[in-house]
């Protein structure tokens, strides 16, 4: 939307009724010293065509938009729908106010119960919050949760869980004087069960591993599940939700609780944000989880309605009884993710699933057929690890023939040398891997 601005005689007006004699005196509470005095240093203005021109040619510089896209690690580069787009667009959504309040708009209410209904079917468990802010808060408020639960101070975290996650665990963790333990991985880029086993005791609150795990891998997560119950632990699996088109969703192999990054439902890249992160668990711990949840009732009329049934954050209880200090849920991501399924339905979400892993399939296979690289693990969705001579000369190369050929692993671990996490989605051609293959020095 184009700004508008006030007319001379408006800004007169306000002025009169506000009885100063100037714009400057909106600012007098401000220090002399710190405020902004002068013109700024700006080019002579534009016309509408000319700003047009301007900034149509500043955006010609964002070169990523037109790469092949190969990145992953937890954001995905999933076609999003027209019709997501044209829906969450809609003014009633786009600039409507964060809902707090149990009395919002039942047309917001009614989205985040659907978005809420949704989620609990994709993980098999029970219910799901209103959205928290992405993945690694997620992650980092159900370890709090677990802890709270259990009345136990130490959470063991698998170290093939995405590092960034891990580390916003422990930052939360510090806070609150949680043990945040990391058990390595393996050669194979799996979960070390047996260290798991070990450094799990009786004054463990949870563990922590993620379906597939940050490498791509599929773990043994009903490995995980049995020490979780010898350990007397709660289990919490970070998740990509994609993946529960084709995997078991966490509920059926004994989850607790099921985190993840929305984002891979219907979010565009947005260069990193704003995403949307998912919180299920199991009934028995709702009045436990973090943020807010949108329960459905009847109205005098006996009519169908909406509200904000549980806001367990300390604007709404008693501080000490709050369960976190989410302020905000992530509404229009979520709105978004909504519209995604929706419009996909359980076949389209399928569909997506079977795609990117197959794309994923076709790269590890050509890969095996040329012995001129390696898979360090094929047990995967939709992103594989692949070792290859000359890494980084490859890498520039991919650069320049404008692919992003995937994550180098050196960037979060600094012995995977030569080792890139490559990530396939249904939008990514047979083409294009083979473009990709090509400049690896496989095809």
């Amino acid at each position: 939307m184009r700004y508008i601005p006030h007319a001379p005689f408006q800004v007169e007006e306000m002025m009169k009724t506000l009885g100063i004699s100037g714009i400057d005196d909106l600012f007098a509470d401000i220090p002399e010293e710190v405020r902004l005095k002068g013109d700024l240093n700006l080019p002579p203005p534009l016309n509408e065509i000319e700003l047009k021109r301007e900034i149509l040619s500043m955006a010609g510089d964002n070169k990523a938009s037109t790469y092949i896209n190969f990145m992953g690690a937890g954001a995905y580069d999933h076609y999003v729908p027209a019709v997501v787009k044209a829906l969450v667009g809609r003014s009633e959504f786009y600039t409507s106010y964060t809902p707090y309040q149990p009395e919002r708009s039942q047309g917001t209410l009614a989205a985040i119960f659907e978005y809420q209904t949704m989620m609990a079917n994709l993980t098999g468990l029970d219910v799901v919050n209103a959205s928290v802010y992405d993945g690694a808060s997620s992650l980092s408020e159900a370890v709090l949760m677990a802890c709270d639960i259990k009345r136990k101070d130490k959470v063991v975290i698998s170290g093939a869980v995405h590092p960034e996650y891990v580390e916003t665990a422990r930052t939360y963790g510090f806070g609150y004087n949680k043990d945040i333990a990391v058990v390595p991985y393996t050669e194979s880029l799996e979960t070390n069960w047996d260290k798991m086993a070990s450094m799990a005791g009786g004054d463990t609150a949870a563990l922590v591993v993620s379906m597939p795990n940050f490498f791509g891998v599929l773990e043994d997560v009903k490995r995980a599940e049995k020490i979780a119950k010898e350990k007397d632990a709660m289990l919490i699996v970070a998740v990509n939700p994609i993946s529960l088109g084709l995997v078991v969703p966490p509920g059926e192999y004994g989850a607790d609780i099921a985190v993840g990054e929305g984002q891979p439902l219907g979010n565009a890249l947005n260069f990193g944000g704003p995403y949307l992160g998912f919180m299920a668990a199991r009934s028995e711990y709702v009045r436990r989880m973090p943020g807010r949840i949108v329960g459905e009732t009847v109205d005098a009329d006996g009519k169908r309605a909406f509200v904000l049934t549980l806001q367990a954050r300390e604007q709404h209880i008693r501080r000490e009884k709050a369960t976190s200090n989410i302020c905000s849920n992530e509404a229009l991501n979520a709105l978004a993710a909504t519209i995604y399924m929706a419009y996909l339905g359980r076949r389209g979400l399928k569909d997506v699933a079977y795609h990117s892993h197959s794309k994923a399939r076709y790269f590890i296979d050509e890969v095996n057929k040329s012995g001129q690289a390696r898979i360090v693990n094929d047990r995967v969705f939709n992103e594989v690890v692949v070792e290859v001579e000359n890494l980084e000369e490859k890498y520039q190369e991919a650069l320049y023939r404008k692919i992003l050929p995937g994550i180098k692993l050196s960037r979060f671990f600094p012995e995977q040398k030569n080792r890139l996490l490559v990530a396939f989605t249904e939008k990514r051609s047979r083409q294009e891997i083979d473009s990709l293959l090509k400049v690896l020095g496989v095809k």
